[in-house]
């Protein structure tokens, strides 16, 4: 499985596979069309006290993706329709709004669906 990231506010690529908007909020000053995306799976971004928690603070980074992962453990349901909706065999971009490419929620994301899915392919017979 092969997963970029990459802000929602950078032009969309051919190279990009499958784009998916992985905010919980409609990014600012972005059209739909501009978007171009091909599922918003807002279920998977992290929660509105999590993220104002968060504020995007390098210090809090850590402690933010830790609380992360367990959202998304407990949200496990949402994880596996997820995967289930993509073809894991074409590239996906996970396209998020965040201003640092270093510390947004997208990172942590895709650290999690890498490893979710290859959980998943192993339990497969």
């Amino acid at each position: 499985m092969h997963i970029e990231i990459k802000r929602i506010y950078d032009d969309p690529s051919p190279e990009d596979g499958t784009r998916v908007l992985v905010d919980r909020l409609w990014p600012r000053g972005i059209s739909k069309q501009r978007a171009a995306i091909d599922l918003w799976a807002k279920d998977l971004a992290p929660s509105t006290e999590l993220r104002r928690s968060f504020g995007h603070e390098m210090s809090r980074f850590d402690a933010f993706a830790r609380d992360y992962r367990k959202e998304l453990r407990a949200n496990a349901t949402a994880v596996d329709a997820f995967l289930k909706r993509i073809d894991l065999r074409r590239r996906l971009t996970l396209l998020y709004g965040a201003r640092d490419p270093k510390l947004n929620h997208a990172i942590v994301l895709r650290s999690v669906l890498k490893d979710w899915s290859q959980a998943q392919s192993r339990k497969r017979p």
